[in-house]
């Protein structure tokens, strides 16, 4: 064998061996910068508050920042079409939600991704309350019932939302199918809008997440009717659920999580689960959230895309129920 066949067998050898442990350096060191954090609505919201409240806690985790990136439109599909289209390398993120990742493909005739193929489930973050509001000083109704009342002999009252094919858009068309009152949607671009509109007595209703209305409820500038989700919020206790109010089987719990492109290693998802689940579980960070109004839950990757592809379903046959669609 002569020498220059000797010297190339004996490179490739080594490359076989050095290979595998250069990858693996690589895994260990991720990561090296600062991931974004792409939170697809605007700032003042719900999912603002808890990307950054939590982005903060897995920084320090991870020994680099968590940048807070908000890219609002469309119902939440601009930001998480980002996110797709995002190289799978652990460094860009997305504030996924009920709404982007099950219900909008639903009522979208237009989508840049499809939220069971084009991400990588990382998280479930929590549950948030969806919370039916009126402007005191506007309307009478103090209860789910004057409210119809009031609803059903003013045909066409409009109620505000965060955006058309958001969860609150979702709670807003199942009370109009389930009560069978005339409701005219309005959506807004991200709560605070809305909200600014309701304190100014242009807004009369709004379905909002209540992280963003609570303190405003508190202030008795809002008065909260009825809460959208299964349960009572802990944060408004004597508020009752809308099926409570007469409606069986109505519940909208929206849901939050965090998603990565597809193809992202699973290590490095794993990583980011379990930073973001420990995050969650912090004393701190945890009562930040509930004080907001939040639930916060964490969970591994593949419970979360089970979330996913079982919600994706129940939402499809939702969706076509209350003819719910957005140009």
């Amino acid at each position: 064998m002569s020498c220059s066949i000797r010297r190339r067998i004996f490179a490739l050898a080594f490359c076989g061996v050095v290979a595998p442990q250069f990858a693996l350096a690589q895994d260990t060191q991720w990561p090296t910068k600062p991931i974004k954090f792409i939170v697809p609505y605007l700032t003042g919201g719900t999912t603002d508050l808890v990307a950054r409240v939590t982005g903060e806690y897995v920084g320090r985790k991870l020994g680099q920042p968590v940048v807070v990136e908000n890219r609002p439109g469309a119902g939440g599909n601009i930001g998480m079409g980002v996110v797709a289209k995002s190289a799978p390398d652990g460094y860009t993120i997305g504030f996924g939600a009920i709404s982007t990742n099950a219900l909008n493909p639903h009522i979208y005739r237009q989508m840049t991704f499809d939220p069971r193929k084009d991400f990588t489930a990382v998280s479930l973050l929590g549950y948030s309350t969806i919370v039916l509001t009126v402007a005191p000083d506007r309307i009478s109704a103090r209860n789910v019932q004057e409210f119809t009342a009031y609803a059903k002999s003013n045909p066409g009252t409009t109620y505000g939302t965060a955006g058309a094919g958001t969860s609150m858009h979702l709670a807003g068309a199942m009370f109009s199918q389930m009560t069978g009152v005339d409701l005219t949607h309005v959506a807004y671009k991200g709560s605070g809008p809305a909200i600014a509109d309701m304190l100014g007595g242009h807004l009369l209703v709004m379905f909002d997440n209540l992280p963003a209305s609570l303190p405003h409820i508190q202030a008795g500038k809002l008065r909260a009717l009825a809460v959208a989700g299964k349960s009572r919020s802990t944060a408004l206790p004597d508020v009752p659920t809308l099926a409570e109010t007469g409606l069986k089987g109505y519940g909208v719990d929206p849901w939050f999580g965090v998603f990565g492109p597809a193809g992202l290693d699973p290590k490095v998802s794993l990583r980011l689960s379990q930073a973001f689940s420990e995050a969650l579980a912090d004393p701190e960070v945890k009562a930040k959230l509930i004080k907001s109004g939040f639930t916060p839950e964490g969970s591994t990757p593949e419970a979360l895309a089970k979330l996913v592809a079982s919600e994706y379903e129940r939402l499809g046959k939702v969706a076509k129920a209350a003819a719910m669609s957005v140009e």
